[in-house]
């Protein structure tokens, strides 16, 4: 589905994950995750990123109840492998190529929201280093012990942070996230 059906289209709930979706790359787009918490400043570093930030969200709207969250959530999803599909196409990916790339990043990011969601549940501090070290820091031959930790304070205040705010805000697409390095 092209991107601009998904941010137009019929359903009641697409702005509100538009709405979601802007905040997760703005907030993915911080430079203070490259140049100060070593997150690399490529295109595998930015999915990464937006990736993170859309588990965070879809963490939060996991509290919600009813279909407006199932909605928000999928809507959201949906809009980020849409904008995946469509910036592989601007790099010149070619038609064929497309859909396996997409294919890959989405079983990529089920992983990392699997992962994610496991270490946060467990509240295990290893588990959470171990993912981040996978996932956001997979592409760096070695990841210094206070970047991993940041980020992991970073992941587990956020999450708190967006469990925090109304629960008619967030379903209305309304979030904000705290600066990284933040408590």
């Amino acid at each position: 589905m092209p991107l601009k059906d998904i941010i137009f289209g019929k359903d009641r709930y697409s702005k509100s994950a538009h709405r979601l979706y802007v905040a997760v790359v703005e907030q993915a787009r911080n430079p203070v995750f490259y140049s100060d918490l070593g997150v690399p400043d490529s295109l595998d570093g930015r999915f990464e990123l937006i990736s993170l930030h859309t588990f965070l969200v879809l963490h939060r709207l996991k509290s919600e109840t009813g279909e407006a969250g199932l909605a928000i959530g999928q809507g959201l999803v949906d809009l980020m492998f849409a904008d995946m599909d469509q910036s592989l196409r601007e790099m010149g990916v070619g038609d064929m190529g497309v859909g396996k790339r997409v294919k890959k990043m989405a079983e990529a990011f089920q992983g990392r929201v699997a992962a994610y969601s496991s270490a946060l549940v467990a509240d295990e501090e290893t588990q959470l280093h171990d993912a981040l070290r996978r996932n956001l820091f997979g592409t760096r031959d070695q990841v210094e012990a206070h970047d991993l930790g940041q980020i992991s304070d970073y992941l587990r205040h956020q999450a708190a942070f967006l469990g925090q705010q109304k629960s008619a805000d967030i379903l209305q697409g309304i979030i904000a996230f705290s600066q990284p390095g933040q408590k």
